[in-house]
C-alpha cells in the first residue's frame, strides 16, 4: 500500500473527533490550495473526549469544544454521518444523501463503546461512557431516578480499566454509591502488574468506591417498571444496582470500510501501512479505526501521531507512523496512576527496580535493560509526579542509581530541562524536547504558554506542561533572557519580593503600594494577593476601607459562591469537635432557612443554598450559638482534621483532638498564598490522614512527629518528616515558623507542597531555618505569629457590628430584601438542590423565597 504523493485539492474527512480535528489543523497549517469537508455523526463540533469526565465537575459542552476550525477552506457537515463510500467515483454519500467528491479520503470514524453480550444489557438505566450525549444522558438519568426513588442510587461500573475508574468517580460525584466490577484479578490490568493493581485497589476503596475483582456478569435483572435493578454473577452471587455503566472496551467503527471492500485487520479496524494508507491508495485511515500491524488502540496519542503522518503524506512527504505509545495516566482526583513503556518487563533480560509503601499507598516500578542502565518502562501508583520526567527517557540511560528516582525523599531529582532533543515530552501531540527548544530559539516563544500554543505540547491532557515549563525556562536562561517571575503586568516583583517590599516600607493600602512599586490600577491577580499580604502584615478586616475592593468573589461576601449563584455557610468546628447543643443550633438554622447540609471532609458541617441577603441573618444566629467563621472562602487555614486520639481510642497515644483544637484556634484566620490544612493523628494508624496535609502531626510514645509539604488535590503528595519526638510547645513553635516562612517566601497561589519542593536546600535547609535559625529570622517569625494570635477577631462577628459592612449583603440595591428570582430548587434525598435547565423549563421547581416542605 502506497499513499499518493500528489497534493490533492479535495479532501474528505469522515469523522469529527479529536484525531480528525488534529488532522485538519495540521493539514491547513501546511497546505494552501486544499478544500476540506469534515463529515461528523454528532451534531456538534469536535470536542475533548479525553476530558469528558470534566462534564461532571461543571465543564459544559462549550468548555470541552476544541479550537474552532475557522477557515474558508473547511466545510463541516455536522450531524450528517457518512453511509456509503463509492470508491470508483471517489464519492462519499451522507445520510441526507449529500454527495461529497474527494481526491483523497481520510477515515477517522473512531470507535464505539461495547456492551457485553448478556441478558439485560440494554435495559433502561444501562449506559456506555463514550460521548457527550452518553454522559449527559447518564447525569439526567441519575438525577431523575434518584428523585423518583427518594434515595441515593447504587451504581455499578462493569470494567475496571482507565475509563471505568473515571466513570466510577463520575458516579460518585453524582452522589451514587459506586462499585467497580472487574473480570480480571486487578484494576487496570492492561497497564498495571499485580502489585500495582493491589495498591490501586486500596486507593480506590479508600475513596469510598467498592471494587469487585474476578467477577463476570451473566445477567442484568429488571424491576416491575423495566429498569435495571440488579446483577447476577457467574459464581451465583447477586448485587443490587440502580444504574450500570459499561466500560468493557471499544470496537473500531469500520463498517464503512468493510462495505467499501477495504482490507480489514484480523481483529477489526481498517488495515494501514506506516504511511496510514489503506488498500485503496486514495484512502487513508487514522485513529482508533486504523489497524496498524493488526492492532487498534483506543488512545488519543497514537491517533494524533497518525494525523500528522497522514497530513504529511497527502502533501508529498515521507513521514511514517512510529508505532503505538501505550503510555497512560489516570485522570481521577486523588488517585495518581501512570504506566509507560515496557511496564510488564517483557524485554529479554529486563530488570525490575521496585519501591513500595503499602501504608502510604505508593507503588513504583522501573523496568531497566539487563545492564540496569537503560529505562524501558515503569509503573507509578499513588505518586506519579515523576511520570512527566521519566516517560520521555524510555530508551535512554537514566544516568544515576535507578532506585534514587523512586525514593520519596533524599534521592536524585528527575531530569528538569536536560532531556535529549528526540525525547517525546508530550505524547498526546508527539512533541519532542527539541521541538520545544526550537519554539523558543526559532519561533520566538517567550514563555511556556506561547510554546503550548505554537507546538500543542501540554494542550490535550496537560500532564506534561510542568516539564514544558522547565525546558522553556532553561532555554530562556541559556539565551541570557531573564525568566520573569513578575506577579502580573502591573508589578515587576514576585509575590515574595512584594511581601518584603511592603513589610519594609510599612505601606498599608493598595493604592500606596502600586504607586510606589507598580503601575496602572491593578487586576484580579495582584489585588487579592496584596490583600492577603496586607491581612497578614497589617491585620485589618477584609472588608475595611480599600481592602474590600481587593477581594476575590468569595472573600468579598465571606462565603463560597455556588454554581447557581447562592452561597454556602461553613461555621468553624475546631478539630471536628462540636457539642450536641451546637449541632442542634446548626440543624435548626439549616431547617429554618431551607439549606442543604453536608458533612465535609474537613469534619464540619457545610450549609448550601443561602441567598446573599440571608448571610447576615444566618451568621447572627450562628455567632449567638457560639460559632465563628470557618474561613472556607479564604486563602487561609481551612481545617485541622483529627481522630479521637487517647481520649477515647484504645490505640491512642496522645490527645489528638486537644492538639487539633489548639492548632485550629491558633491559626484560624491566618491568610496565606493558598489555603492550607492540618491533620493530627493520635497514633501511627493515621486515621486523620495527617500525611496528606500541609502540616501533619502524628503521636508517638516519644512525642509528636511533624510532617510538612503534603496535599491532596490535582497533584497529591505525601508530607515529609521534618522533626520527631516534639513536645507540645516545641511543636507549636515549629509549626509557627514553618507557616510564617511559607507565607513570606511562597509564590502567589502556591501551596506548601510545590513551595517546599522548590525550596533551595530541601528539607535539611528547612530544618536549619526552623530549628537552628540559620537565617536569623526566627525571632521575627515568632513575633509575627504572636501578633496574628493577639489580633485575631472573627470576621463575621465584626461584620455584624458594622452597619456599613452589612450594606453589601443585598440582592438588589433598590430592594435589599427581595430574593433573587433566578434561584430555583428541587427536592432530593430529603433536602433541596439547584434545579437543572430541564427542570426549570418544566416549571416544577421551588423559586427562592417561597416555602417548600421537605420530608427528612
Amino acid at each position: 500500500m502506497t499513499a499518493s504523493t500528489s497534493a490533492p485539492r479535495r479532501i474528505a474527512v469522515v469523522g469529527a473527533g479529536m484525531v480528525a480535528h488534529r488532522f485538519v489543523e495540521s493539514l491547513l497549517s501546511r497546505a494552501g490550495d486544499v478544500r476540506v469537508t469534515l463529515i461528523g455523526e454528532e451534531g456538534r463540533p469536535p470536542y475533548d473526549r479525553v476530558g469528558l469526565t470534566g462534564f461532571f465537575a461543571g465543564s459544559s459542552a462549550d468548555d470541552l469544544t476544541l479550537d474552532p476550525l475557522d477557515d474558508e477552506r473547511v466545510s463541516f457537515a455536522a450531524g450528517d454521518p457518512a453511509i456509503r463510500i463509492d470508491r470508483a467515483a471517489r464519492m462519499v454519500v451522507t445520510r441526507s444523501r449529500r454527495e461529497v467528491a474527494y481526491d483523497a479520503l481520510v477515515l477517522a470514524t473512531g470507535s464505539y463503546a461495547a456492551r457485553p453480550g448478556v441478558d439485560g444489557a440494554e435495559l433502561p438505566g444501562t449506559f456506555v461512557y463514550r460521548t457527550l450525549d452518553d454522559v449527559a444522558a447518564l447525569r439526567a438519568f441519575v438525577t431523575a431516578r434518584s428523585a423518583q426513588l427518594g434515595r441515593p442510587l447504587a451504581g455499578t461500573v462493569i470494567g475496571g480499566g482507565l475509563l471505568g475508574l473515571e466513570a466510577a468517580g463520575a458516579l460518585q460525584g453524582l452522589g451514587v454509591d459506586a462499585t467497580v466490577v472487574q473480570s480480571s484479578d486487578r484494576l487496570m490490568s492492561a497497564q498495571l502488574d499485580l502489585a500495582g493493581g493491589s495498591t490501586l485497589r486500596r486507593l480506590i476503596e479508600s475513596r469510598g468506591i467498592a471494587v469487585r475483582a474476578e467477577s463476570r456478569t451473566t445477567r442484568l435483572d429488571q424491576d416491575h417498571s423495566g429498569h435495571v435493578t440488579g446483577l447476577e454473577f457467574r459464581d451465583g452471587s447477586y448485587e443490587r444496582t440502580d444504574v450500570v455503566v459499561f466500560t468493557v472496551g471499544v470496537r473500531p467503527r469500520d463498517e464503512l470500510a468493510r462495505d467499501a471492500g477495504l482490507e480489514i485487520g484480523p481483529l477489526g479496524g481498517v488495515a494501514i501501512d506506516a504511511g496510514c494508507a489503506t488498500s485503496d491508495p486514495a484512502i487513508l485511515a487514522i485513529g482508533e479505526v486504523a489497524a496498524y500491524e493488526g492492532r487498534t488502540v483506543g488512545l488519543v496519542a497514537p491517533g494524533y501521531a497518525m494525523a500528522e503522518v497522514a497530513a504529511d503524506r497527502l502533501l508529498g512527504g515521507g513521514a511514517v507512523f512510529p508505532g503505538y505509545d501505550d503510555a497512560t495516566k489516570l485522570k481521577l482526583s486523588g488517585v495518581d496512576v501512570a504506566s509507560f513503556g515496557d511496564a510488564f518487563a517483557t524485554t529479554p533480560g529486563a530488570l525490575d527496580v521496585v519501591y513500595a509503601d503499602p501504608v502510604s499507598g505508593v507503588y513504583k516500578k522501573l523496568v531497566l535493560s539487563d545492564d540496569a542502565r537503560t529505562l524501558l518502562g515503569g509503573i507509578l501508583v499513588g505518586d506519579a509526579s515523576a511520570y512527566g520526567s521519566l516517560r520521555p527517557l524510555v530508551g535512554s540511560a537514566l544516568g544515576a542509581d535507578p532506585a534514587a528516582y523512586l525514593m520519596p525523599e533524599g534521592g536524585v531529582e528527575a531530569p528538569a530541562g536536560d532531556l535529549p532533543d528526540d525525547a517525546i515530552v508530550c505524547s498526546c501531540s508527539s512533541v519532542t524536547a527539541g521541538r520545544i527548544r526550537g519554539a523558543v530559539h526559532e519561533d520566538g516563544c517567550a514563555d511556556a504558554t506561547a510554546v503550548k500554543a505554537c507546538t500543542k505540547a501540554g494542550a490535550t491532557c496537560g500532564s506534561c506542561f510542568t516539564m514544558v515549563k522547565k525546558i522553556v525556562g532553561k532555554e530562556l536562561a541559556a539565551l541570557g533572557q531573564t525568566v520573569s517571575n513578575a506577579m502580573c503586568e502591573h508589578f515587576d516583583l514576585s509575590r515574595r519580593q512584594l511581601f518584603d517590599a511592603i513589610r519594609v516600607s510599612e505601606l498599608t493600602t493598595f493604592s500606596a503600594i502600586i504607586e510606589r512599586f507598580g503601575r496602572g490600577r491593578g487586576c484580579d491577580v495582584c489585588k487579592p494577593a496584596i490583600a492577603s499580604i496586607l491581612s497578614g502584615l497589617v491585620g485589618s478586616h477584609v472588608l475595611d476601607g480599600e481592602n474590600a475592593t481587593l477581594q476575590d468573589t468569595n472573600d468579598h461576601v465571606m462565603a463560597n459562591l455556588q454554581k447557581d449563584g447562592s452561597y454556602s455557610v461553613v461555621p468553624r468546628m475546631p478539630g471536628g469537635e462540636v457539642t450536641p447543643e451546637g449541632l442542634i443550633a446548626v440543624g435548626q438554622i439549616a431547617k429554618d432557612f431551607g439549606l442543604y447540609t453536608k458533612i465535609t471532609g474537613g469534619q464540619r458541617v457545610d450549609m448550601f443554598g443561602a441567598r446573599l441577603e440571608q448571610l447576615p441573618l444566618i451568621w447572627r444566629r450562628l455567632v449567638d450559638a457560639g460559632f465563628e467563621s470557618g474561613h472556607a472562602y479564604g486563602k487561609s487555614l481551612r481545617t485541622v482534621k483529627s481522630c479521637v486520639g487517647s481520649t477515647w481510642c484504645r490505640y491512642g497515644v496522645l490527645d489528638s483532638v486537644g492538639m487539633a483544637v489548639r492548632l485550629e484556634l491558633r491559626y484560624r484566620g491566618l491568610r496565606a498564598p493558598h489555603k492550607f490544612k492540618l491533620g493530627v493523628s493520635g497514633c501511627a494508624r493515621e486515621c486523620a490522614e495527617a500525611r496528606g496535609k500541609d502540616v501533619g502531626v502524628i503521636a508517638t510514645e516519644n512525642g509528636w512527629n511533624m510532617y510538612v509539604g503534603g496535599n491532596g488535590g490535582f497533584t497529591p503528595r505525601h508530607a515529609e518528616l521534618l522533626a520527631e519526638g516534639l513536645s507540645d510547645d516545641a511543636l507549636l513553635t515549629a509549626i509557627d515558623r514553618f507557616f510564617m516562612y511559607y507565607i513570606r517566601t511562597a509564590d502567589r497561589l502556591q501551596r506548601t507542597a510545590p513551595w517546599f519542593q522548590e525550596l533551595e536546600g530541601g528539607i535539611e535547609e528547612l530544618r536549619r531555618v526552623i530549628f537552628e535559625d540559620s537565617l536569623g529570622i526566627c525571632a521575627d517569625l515568632d513575633a509575627q505569629m504572636a501578633r496574628h494570635i493577639a489580633n485575631y477577631e472573627d470576621e463575621w462577628a465584626a461584620t455584624l457590628r458594622d452597619p456599613e459592612k452589612l450594606k453589601r449583603f443585598a440582592s438588589f440595591v433598590n430592594a435589599p430584601d427581595t430574593p433573587d428570582p433566578s434561584l430555583a430548587y428541587v427536592p432530593e434525598r430529603g433536602q433541596v438542590r439547584p434545579a437543572s435547565a430541564e427542570e426549570r423549563a418544566a416549571g416544577s421547581v421551588l423559586i427562592a423565597g417561597t416555602t417548600l416542605e421537605v420530608r427528612r
